[in-house]
């Protein structure tokens, strides 16, 4: 029952974090897309105009010669099929980043009201009250002192070890998670060096041709593997930093969650072999003493 429902917890976490990532990918495509229309309309105006009188045109280049391009929608255009791509890896890296910052918070890792009324329980010696808080809690560190206590009764020695290696296995889940950012960031130049390979064969293609080469085509050929390449490499700089900040996180995270988890099992295995003292006797009543010495 209780795996299930730390299970259900995780995927909470996990669809949060993809959830996240999702709507952050559609406000940004939200952002840019006012821009298509009028890009498109530019595209698809009419050959006709080019045959209105000189006087009509000179005029009219003018205020065109002075707008610069959208470097945003050249860049959605210049992607061409990649962008689908880099869409599909920018989700899944934002959705690793949040998912990461909600597992990997020293508040959630370690309660700090878990450790008091953990440590308050069993200086009371209310032993099974406490496994059962350290069982129904979800956190890092209510996960490895479960395992720890449960293996109590056959020493300390084998508590530590047992709680050890739960704090091993833990780890590596959580481990597996950074991986995937590492991944990400050796894949980002990769899909950048593929995208800058077939602009330049776009662009030698053109002058293959024979004749004069386009001037356009030869130029967007050019700008398809540059735009590719940087988005790459802007991909793969966050994930890089994520990976090591939140490695460094997770082994400093493991430390203090194998000390706590050690202070605590010993101190519950003290206790456990200290006799438990005796409660104060009620001071007697006079009038009882009085009516047994009579009887």
């Amino acid at each position: 029952m209780m795996t299930m429902t730390r299970f259900a917890r995780q995927m909470h976490l996990r669809l949060a974090a993809t959830l996240l990532g999702c709507l952050l990918a559609v406000f940004l495509c939200a952002l840019l897309s006012p821009a298509l229309p009028t890009a498109r309309a530019q595209e698809d105006a009419p050959a006709a105009d080019s045959n209105d009188n000189n006087k009509a045109a000179e005029p009219a280049k003018a205020p065109e010669l002075s707008k610069r391009p959208n470097i945003f929608m050249h860049i959605i255009k210049s992607l061409s099929w990649f962008a689908p791509v880099m869409l599909v890896v920018s989700i899944a890296l934002i959705a690793l980043i949040m998912l990461l910052i909600m597992e990997l918070r020293m508040s959630t890792a370690i309660p700090p009201g878990f450790v008091e009324e953990f440590t308050d329980t069993v200086n009371k010696r209310r032993f099974k009250e406490a496994f059962e808080m350290a069982k129904e809690d979800g956190s890092f560190l209510g996960r490895v002192m479960t395992t720890g206590m449960s293996r109590l009764q056959y020493g300390i020695d084998d508590a530590r070890e047992a709680a050890f290696n739960m704090v091993e296995s833990v780890k590596a889940g959580k481990d597996q998670l950074i991986t995937y950012l590492a991944t990400i960031g050796t894949l980002g130049p990769m899909l950048g060096l593929v995208g800058t390979v077939w602009g330049m064969i776009l662009s030698f293609m053109e002058l293959g041709r024979g004749g004069s080469p386009n001037p356009a085509k030869l130029a967007d050929g050019i700008s398809h593997a540059l735009v590719v390449t940087l988005v790459g490499i802007a991909l793969s700089v966050p994930a890089i930093f994520c990976h090591a900040f939140f490695r460094n996180r997770l082994i400093r995270i493991s430390m203090d969650v194998g000390n706590i988890a050690d202070d605590l099992l010993t101190q519950m295995y003290h206790n456990s072999r200290r006799p438990a003292t005796p409660e104060p006797a009620a001071p007697a009543d006079p009038r009882a003493a009085a009516a047994i010495k009579q009887k």
